[in-house]
């Protein structure tokens, strides 16, 4: 059990059915038009991004505050759908997602923009996965070889692993959402 963070597939975006997206995606793209943008379209990727969200959040949120200002954190974290398309100001539709009575969707350029600041201000090392997916994040920060490049190599993200989990995670997240043309949510 927990809250993951994973993609979804090009078959579900559209689907009608329980557990499909065609809801979101219709009135996704009824908004993109009216600003003026083309109609989204998730690609067909074969890979998938999963990751779960374990460690505490608590020094993520103080590490947001000395690098990103309140509003860029904001639209780093407080989303419920993230898609590869640039958006000015994230989109709220009035459909329920997993968590909340909306949904709040971001565009995974400034996401992934505001989480390269936090990764350069901590020197996130390049041996964390670049391409990760079904758990691979979370393996490597919580089972795999994060304590013993940290304790090996001290830098500012050894100071603190959780912290720098979640600086990961959000700059993967969207990543694959650009590299893989794919919306991520929870679940």
């Amino acid at each position: 059990m927990g809250m993951y963070l994973f993609s979804i597939g090009g078959e579900d975006w559209f689907d009608e059915g329980e557990g499909g997206w065609a809801d979101t995606a219709t009135a996704l793209n009824t908004e993109l038009e009216r600003l003026g943008l083309p109609a989204y379209r998730p690609g067909s990727a074969a890979t998938t991004f999963e990751e779960k969200l374990i460690p505490p959040m608590d020094s993520f949120s103080r590490l947001g505050g000395q690098h990103v200002s309140t509003h860029e954190f904001g639209l780093l974290c407080d989303w419920t759908l993230l898609v590869p398309v640039s958006l000015e100001k994230p989109i709220q539709l009035p459909i329920e997602s997993q968590y909340s009575e909306s949904t709040t969707i971001a565009g995974a350029p400034q996401v992934q923009a505001i989480a390269g600041k936090l990764a350069d201000a901590i020197a996130l090392p390049t041996e964390v996965p670049a391409a990760p997916h079904n758990l691979t994040l979370t393996a490597w920060f919580l089972d795999g070889p994060a304590k013993a490049l940290a304790a090996a190599h001290p830098a500012p993200w050894a100071d603190d692993l959780d912290a720098a989990f979640y600086v990961a995670l959000y700059l993967r997240a969207a990543q694959h959402s650009l590299r893989h043309h794919t919306p991520i949510t929870y679940s």
